[in-house]
């Protein structure tokens, strides 16, 4: 059962991986940079300031350092070295069916992504903080964190199984740390 799981989910990184073309490679490295989102990042922070000011502001940035830290460590020390699934670039049997942006993919390991578990991470906290006032908010974030997502896939460097358990993972840790977070902030 495991097997076909995973022949499954290498059939469709080779898919996925596959629909490439100039452009589409530069989108994609500009979408797993965390430069590329500064403006966003510039706008969250205002808006959580302006929704939460004085001392909450330092609980939600506490909140989002705990949360960012979390995703990170666990997708790292809980998942990767682990289950130690190399990444599709390290996979000898499919090494030369993938598209490959960049030269050299990162770690050994890729389950689960730490990309896909810090933005959708962030993008459940942010959600969860926001969402009263800017009740549409979840939207721009969930296509955020999917488009981060799909980037690593496309990239070459995560299957979309490591993408899938890193938005798990990164969802779940947003959602907790947003409920710890509340009872300071009174909501």
């Amino acid at each position: 059962m495991i097997e076909k799981l995973e022949n499954l989910d290498q059939q469709l990184f080779l898919i996925l991986n596959g629909w490439h073309n100039p452009v589409l490679d530069q989108i994609m490295l500009a979408a797993s940079s965390a430069i590329w989102w500064t403006p966003l990042f510039l706008w969250l922070l205002f808006a959580l300031f302006k929704s939460y000011p004085g001392k909450d502001f330092l609980w939600v940035l506490l909140a989002i350092a705990i949360s960012i830290t979390l995703t990170d460590q666990l997708s790292v020390n809980a998942f990767k070295e682990v289950f130690m699934r190399y990444r599709p670039c390290h996979n000898l049997d499919i090494q030369d069916l993938l598209h490959l942006v960049k030269d050299g993919c990162g770690g050994k390991y890729g389950f689960v992504s730490s990309h896909a578990a810090n933005y959708a991470g962030l993008a459940m906290l942010f959600s969860k903080l926001l969402g009263r006032q800017y009740p549409k908010v979840y939207i721009v974030l969930l296509l955020w964190a999917g488009l981060i997502g799909y980037s690593r896939i496309y990239l070459g460097v995560h299957y979309p199984a490591d993408v899938i358990g890193g938005w798990v993972l990164g969802s779940v840790v947003g959602y907790l740390v947003f409920r710890i977070i509340r009872n300071p902030l009174s909501l």
